[in-house]
């Protein structure tokens, strides 16, 4: 619950009460600034205070001069004496461009917005308390890089901004946060901690990066790195892989909207699901290998079989030699019986289009809808009940582009980091109805992970009846908090013994 603001103040370390003006505006960025307020959230049945803890805190450039200044909040348990084995929980949304406004505000923090069971916006908005949240197990810092939330680039004593590229790329992303995660850790007293990483989308990328970044330049190990809804994380797959790879996804969507076949239909998703995944690694890919010299008598068969497990007719699937996109499965699942469209990150969400023709959805239904209780949550939440007042804009997205994506290899560094730590875990949770980071990639991706099939018992894959946020629907909310309460139970259970094989 909710108690008054018992304290404000600003921390005086380097820079005292610095404040930096955008060029050609009146609005000042705080450099390095706190404001603290304390609360208790009833937690499975039980009251647990703590203290929320939002501002801002520096990137530094060589000279240890602020390049720029990143917004977070960190909430920590008030009733704790000791917090040396108490787990600290550092998490990132993606984009690249997103604030961490999602998992912030209906995931892991102790409060979070109000919507419908199954995540759709309802009016008045708010906040209300999350009885799921994981505050009970772990204290939590929400980080929001340069250019989301109120995170800015701070210009030079000329007024100059930074160069971009500092910021904007994957590799120049880790390498920065990792410095920031090192410096919040040291202020904080949280060296002694287990902790953990956690992404969203994009955010898996980052996290993944950063589990051997924080390992080889900042020395710091890790305990877990849980992956939300996981981009390629730079493993690649394309051609053959990546278009067979869509169709357990299109069976899931098509299960949702009661588009498959009845035999289908009459059983539960997660059988129906593992049935289309057997056709796709057994008969989708080593067909779709043979290309045009696949008989056919059996491309004919495939036709057949794709348009069974996908809700599609066979013509769709003829049309486009087998590989239909994903684009056009959103648009055209929908559309001879309902004129509807389906979302791209949560196929369960509906859109309309002007025009029932086409090849792509106008719009994605299911981040309108989200973007529509999200953003007035968040921005009252930080005003009025952390209270921190800045005329800055809450960017729900932010300009980060171009943003270089070359030499992503951050899957090969989580493997790495995975190989050189013994106590480092890693949790994949993925919504069977994402259209943009399939559960069924997902799972590609633990594969990857796991080539030399010595990490099976510290890799763990959780699947939801969602989307791209899964804690959206309130039965997945508590079951994927209670897998993260879980994970970090594993993953910190022997840290009291040799870390060693």
């Amino acid at each position: 619950m909710y108690k008054n603001v018992s304290f404000c103040y600003t921390v005086l370390i380097i820079l005292l009460c610095r404040t930096s003006t955008l060029i050609g505006q009146q609005i000042t960025i705080p450099v390095d600034t706190m404001i603290r307020t304390n609360h208790s959230v009833q937690i499975k049945d039980k009251t647990v205070p703590y203290i929320a803890t939002t501002g801002f805190q520096p990137v530094w450039d060589d000279n240890r001069n602020p390049i720029a200044s990143l917004f977070y909040t960190y909430y920590k348990r008030s009733d704790i004496k000791d917090d040396t084995n108490r787990p600290l929980l550092i998490s990132f949304n993606g984009g690249p461009g997103s604030a961490s406004v999602w998992m912030h505000i209906a995931y892991t923090g102790p409060r979070i917005l109000k919507i419908d069971p199954e995540g759709f916006p309802i009016q008045p908005y708010g906040i209300q308390d999350n009885p799921n949240s994981i505050l009970d197990v772990a204290d939590i810092v929400f980080v929001n890089p340069v250019n989301t939330g109120y995170s800015r680039m701070l210009p030079d004593h000329e007024g100059k901004l930074p160069d971009k590229k500092i910021f904007f790329g994957v590799n120049a992303d880790i390498e920065y946060l990792s410095k920031w995660v090192n410096t919040f850790v040291t202020r904080n007293n949280r060296w002694r901690s287990p902790k953990f990483l956690i992404g969203e989308s994009y955010g898996t990328t980052r996290v993944s990066g950063l589990a051997l970044a924080l390992q080889e330049e900042q020395w710091m190990y890790l305990n877990g790195v849980i992956l939300v809804s996981p981009t390629q994380i730079g493993f690649k797959f394309d051609g053959p892989i990546e278009v067979a790879n869509r169709l357990p996804y299109y069976t899931a969507a098509a299960w949702y909207h009661n588009k498959l076949p009845a035999v289908l239909q009459q059983q539960d998703l997660p059988e129906v699901l593992s049935k289309s995944e057997h056709f796709t690694i057994h008969h989708v890919v080593p067909s779709l290998v043979q290309g045009g010299s696949l008989p056919i008598n059996k491309r004919n068969q495939l036709i057949d079989s794709m348009a069974y497990y996908s809700g599609l007719s066979k013509t769709v699937f003829k049309q486009h030699n087998l590989e239909v996109p994903k684009a056009f499965f959103w648009k055209e699942l929908l559309r001879n019986d309902q004129g509807l469209t389906i979302g791209r990150l949560d196929s369960r969400y509906k859109g309309m289009d002007v025009k029932e023709a086409g090849g792509r959805p106008d719009y994605n239904s299911e981040l309108t809808a989200w973007l529509h209780a999200f953003t007035p949550a968040i921005n009252y939440y930080i005003s009025e009940e952390l209270n921190f007042k800045t005329d800055l804009k809450y960017n729900m997205f932010g300009p980060v582009h171009p943003w270089d994506r070359s030499n992503n290899s951050t899957g090969e560094a989580l493997r790495s980091a995975m190989a050189m730590n013994p106590n480092l875990h890693t949790m994949i949770q993925s919504g069977y109805y994402d259209g943009a980071t399939t559960y069924f990639n997902a799972k590609y991706v633990m594969w990857q992970l796991n080539t030399n099939r010595k990490l099976e018992n510290r890799i763990d894959f959780k699947g939801y009846r969602s989307g791209h946020m899964m804690y959206l629907r309130n039965e997945d909310l508590i079951q994927a908090n209670q897998d993260i309460r879980d994970f970090i139970t594993k993953a910190s259970k022997n840290i009291k013994s040799a870390s060693k094989y």
